[in-house]
């Protein structure tokens, strides 16, 4: 996070049921996974549809340190890393983004040697390793701890049938990258199914790979000799689509978010249906409207297709706005209630138990200071500040400038009174 990044805040002036119609943005996510895809292959790669966030920006810059030249022209991203000159990742890029441990697999499978200090970026609870660990062993690669990296070298990897513990999304993906290049068939059981992860897939089948069953919690990879370059278009963005249409329902607005795949929102769209909104879904995307206040539900945040544990804090947040007592359950991270204390400042009645929260509302929030802890705890306190009186001013939003793409300009033209200083 820079100085700029420190200094900024967002400023909204609540009240305002938001109303209107924007573009979904590309996977924030997705174009992780794409970019460090990019390794795999001596040819150019240009991503397109690729949101402009922080993250991605941070991910170009340790794929640079690598060896590879990046370019970053608006929505679109090219990458080149013909020759890579570091095995390595610089330990100061990967403190930024969990994703840079997304350069293991593609170092592995084509170099032979891959090194890489356990990632960072949100505090929201444990990220294991193991997955990726355990899956580059069941490769055949010796894999051990130097210093502060994780190292992991074989000559040539070889096709496994493993299972994972637990579905991970990176610990999918990053399995998937390294058996590309594998000598024989690797079957990957119990896979994330994430769109994210197909897609990634998809983008290493347009580069020359032999992937199916992505998608589905059985994966199967044939290893070939090599990858090529590509075109790629990033799939909407869920979580970000998801957000907008959670404020929309909190403010009692009415919000479509354009090119929004309604088959990748199942569980949040059946949530607020259960929840007395309105969801239309059209060609054009999904809308969302709120004429009546929000009824109380209950929310599991579990492996996709479940409710995405993304969208729990600004579900959250929205539930605040409901009338009687909601209760959300997170299945996946053990640290995700960071917005609690935020959305309590404000005047959200929130209690906690383990890893649960219960809301009770309709609360009458009012605008406070509060901060952005998260990315996703960021998005919380933004639509707390959309439906509380008075000003609500938000400090560290260089996280939420790691998620969401010009947030500020996005939400004013869905008639939001709010301010980035």
């Amino acid at each position: 996070m820079t100085a700029t990044d420190r200094d900024a805040q967002i400023i909204i002036r609540g009240g305002t049921p938001l109303r209107g119609s924007i573009a979904a943005a590309g996977s924030k996510n997705g174009a992780l996974y794409l970019v460090a895809a990019a390794l795999l292959t001596a040819d150019p790669v240009v991503l397109r549809n690729v949101p402009q966030v922080a993250d991605i920006r941070e991910m170009g810059r340790l794929l640079e340190a690598l060896g590879a030249t990046v370019a970053i022209e608006g929505a679109t991203v090219t990458i080149e890393a013909a020759q890579l000159t570091e095995t390595f990742a610089p330990a100061d890029l990967v403190a930024s983004t969990r994703a840079s441990f997304l350069v293991m697999g593609p170092l592995l499978a084509r170099v032979g040697e891959a090194g890489c200090a356990p990632p960072g970026g949100d505090a929201i609870g444990v990220r294991p390793l193991d997955v990726h660990l355990a899956g580059f062993k069941a490769l055949g690669a010796a894999v051990a701890r130097e210093g502060a990296n994780w190292v992991a070298r074989a000559p040539r990897l070889k096709g496994a049938r493993l299972f994972l513990d637990y579905p991970s999304v990176l610990g999918t993906v990053n399995v998937i990258f390294a058996a590309t290049l594998a000598e024989g068939v690797t079957t990957i059981v119990n896979a994330a199914a994430e769109p994210e992860v197909a897609m990634a897939a998809d983008m290493l089948n347009a580069m020359g790979a032999r992937i199916s069953g992505h998608g589905t919690g059985i994966v199967t990879v044939e290893g070939v000799a090599a990858l090529h370059g590509c075109e790629f278009e990033v799939i909407p963005d869920r979580i970000e689509a998801g957000t907008y249409l959670l404020a929309g329902a909190a403010t009692r607005g009415s919000v479509e978010v354009t090119g929004a795949r309604a088959d990748h929102l199942d569980g949040l769209l059946a949530k607020l249906t259960e929840a007395g909104a309105r969801v239309e879904v059209s060609e054009s995307g999904v809308r969302v409207a709120a004429i009546e206040p929000l009824a109380p539900i209950q929310v599991q945040a579990v492996p996709y297709p479940g409710f995405a544990t993304d969208l729990h804090a600004p579900m959250a947040a929205a539930l605040t706005q409901a009338t009687g007592v909601s209760i959300i359950h997170e299945r996946v991270y053990d640290n995700r209630l960071l917005y609690v204390g935020e959305l309590r400042a404000m005047g959200a009645r929130l209690t906690t138990g383990g890893q649960s929260v219960i809301i009770e509302g309709p609360a009458r929030l009012n605008g406070t200071p509060v901060r952005a802890l998260d990315i996703r705890a960021g998005a919380a306190v933004v639509i707390g500040g959309l439906c509380a009186e008075g000003v609500t001013t938000i400090r560290d939003v260089g996280h939420i400038d790691r998620g969401y793409s010009q947030l500020v300009e996005r939400l004013r033209a869905l008639g939001a009174d709010i301010d980035r200083r």
